[in-house]
């Protein structure tokens, strides 16, 4: 199986030099910076380039326009033996990854997701999502995590959708990663919440991976430097959705 495929004005590659890696980082730089108001002191302003430490060791999923060869959507994808190098997931930085290490289940690490604002709600998610299928499937990834984002940093602001999570998507305690700098998420009791409208002020990154069936991880993390509130999300390959994978994985064939 090859990651690589072409279909409906878009292109699926993995990054292959420097040159790719240099427009997914300016691609993350224009959303997460840009759009969202990141920072850090990894971030390249002068190059436009959003950046760090685990980039060089990881596989870069891109997503291109064919019309203008420019990329409009990333994955950063980081196996066990790729994270040995670095020395860590990115994600520990923010999670206690114990549980999910202990599994005895191959991981993948899911990170810096970003599709550029003309190409959102249309075709190339679909197939970024197909090429993320097509990886996971050559590499026998079993469990599938990572930090994903909503924005602000004011717990109570998002106070319906992180109890929606806590209450509803709380993973086994077997595959539940806890925040280090803890930030409960009950932070409303269930009786209490609108589920629709805490659904609705859900971004839709999340929205999909629970589609997916995905879970959480116990506590939120505040991103200070990336104006965001994180949850560690987690997606066991054994209980996803059996139709959503058949599509994904077949889309492109």
């Amino acid at each position: 199986m090859t990651i690589g495929y072409e279909k409906d004005g878009y292109s699926v590659t993995l990054a292959q030099s420097e040159a790719d890696l240099a427009a997914a980082q300016r691609l993350r730089y224009d959303v997460f910076v840009a759009e969202l108001g990141a920072g850090g002191a990894d971030v390249d302003h002068a190059a436009g380039r959003e950046q760090d430490a685990f980039d060089a060791f990881a596989d870069h999923l891109l997503l291109r326009d064919l019309d203008t060869g420019e990329a409009v959507g990333v994955y950063r994808l980081l196996r066990p033996e790729q994270a040995a190098k670095a020395g860590a997931y990115y994600t520990e930085t923010e999670y206690d990854l114990t549980p999910l290490k202990r599994s005895g289940r191959r991981l993948l690490e899911l990170g810096r997701s970003c599709m550029r604002a003309d190409h959102r709600g249309g075709a190339g998610m679909f197939h970024l999502w197909t090429g993320l299928a097509r990886y996971v499937e050559l590499h026998g990834s079993e469990i599938l995590f990572g930090v994903a984002s909503l924005k602000g940093t004011d717990a109570a602001e998002l106070a319906g959708p992180l109890s929606l999570l806590h209450h509803m998507y709380l993973a086994p305690e077997g595959l539940r990663p806890r925040a280090r700098d803890y930030q409960p998420m009950d932070l409303l009791p269930a009786d209490a919440l609108d589920r629709r409208s805490a659904m609705v002020q859900m971004p839709s990154l999340i929205k999909s991976y629970l589609r997916l069936g995905g879970l959480v991880g116990e506590g939120a993390y505040v991103d200070r430097s990336f104006n965001c509130i994180d949850v560690c999300m987690i997606m066991d390959t054994d209980a996803l959705n059996q139709r959503f994978a058949r599509h994904y994985r077949t889309a492109a064939e």
